[in-house]
């Protein structure tokens, strides 16, 4: 695997200290895991999106408090890079995903036996961030973020609006095969247009913050949760879609205002790793922990108590499908 596959904490004070106490083992790669129909019991595979990461790092840690015999591996590979290299070709239980599941996702599942549950998880503000030292900016149109991240679209600041710096942009965004990516891609350039080629695609997010920081002429998107993690060291660009400029935040994803790049987030389970208790055990204990402040905790919005039960209740049937 060529991309990020390290599953390094997170930088955030509060975040830090409560997954220092934590005692969940995170490993940095998938190559040795046994597979879902040929798991050891207590070990639970993960992979996937990295905006979905911190969340689902969080929750494991907290399990792991509980269930110390339990060894959690993870790795951040991007959505698309999960789902086509490790879950559908059952290789891990879970896949973290900032999408739905494609529909040759689904096909390529099938073909190895693996029936993909999808769970909503939370709800992320998908954040544009700038250097703060670009004081020329702070809110942009869709349109204009459509003309900057386009393929064939604006070279430089000035040529979105005159008044700007005449220098180049330094972009940095998603991996292709991130999520993160495919719904960017979707909700700024639409089906029309394709995401521009010339910039920095990685799924390391931090990597995206370190860049940002090192421009002034830099512009980078992410999940929320990685810039409330930096505040201090990149500013978030506000957003005008139609109806004025709205700040990403918690609260603007949750009450709808942030539009188009709130977004719901998912993690689906190989409904035939659940004949595993250790599998089970934790998606159950993911499913409560998902309507709590722990998520927003990291910097994204919980799901609602009924969100939990609807997720609860579809677990409860495929556990007993599987096991009966």
């Amino acid at each position: 695997m060529s991309r990020d596959t390290t599953a390094s904490l997170p930088t955030g004070s509060g975040r830090r200290d409560f997954l220092a106490a934590a005692s969940v083992v995170l490993s940095g790669g998938l190559a040795g895991c046994s597979g879902v129909f040929a798991a050891e019991g207590n070990q639970v595979n993960i992979a996937g999106s990295s905006t979905v990461f911190p969340v689902t790092e969080a929750i494991a840690s907290a399990f792991s408090e509980e269930n110390p015999t339990v060894n959690i591996s993870m790795s951040k590979t991007g959505t698309g890079g999960g789902f086509g290299n490790f879950f559908c070709a059952g290789r891990t239980d879970i896949n973290n995903a900032s999408r739905e599941i494609a529909d040759a996702e689904v096909e390529q599942c099938g073909d190895s036996n693996v029936t993909p549950l999808e769970f909503t998880v939370a709800t992320d503000a998908l954040t544009v961030v700038m250097n703060p030292d670009a004081d020329w900016v702070d809110c942009l149109t869709v349109e204009q973020l459509r003309e900057i991240w386009r393929a064939d679209g604006a070279q430089r600041w000035s040529d979105i609006d005159e008044e700007w710096p005449d220098e180049e942009f330094e972009l940095y965004g998603a991996a292709t095969t991130s999520g993160t990516f495919d719904y960017f891609n979707e909700a700024v350039l639409g089906e029309e247009l394709n995401h521009r080629s010339d910039y920095y695609g990685t799924e390391r997010d931090r990597t995206i913050v370190q860049g940002v920081r090192g421009s002034e002429v830099a512009m980078g998107y992410f999940g929320f949760a990685y810039y409330s993690e930096n505040p201090d060291s990149i500013k978030a660009v506000s957003i005008d879609n139609g109806d004025g400029c709205v700040e990403p935040s918690i609260e603007t994803a949750m009450s709808g205002e942030y539009t188009p790049l709130s977004r719901p987030l998912f993690i689906y389970v190989a409904k035939e790793s659940l004949t595993e208790p250790a599998v089970r055990d934790f998606v159950r204990f993911y499913m409560e922990r998902a309507a709590t402040d722990i998520v927003s905790e990291v910097g994204y919005v919980p799901i609602t108590e009924d969100q939990r039960d609807e997720n609860l209740e579809k677990l409860e049937t495929a556990v007993e499908e599987v096991t009966e």
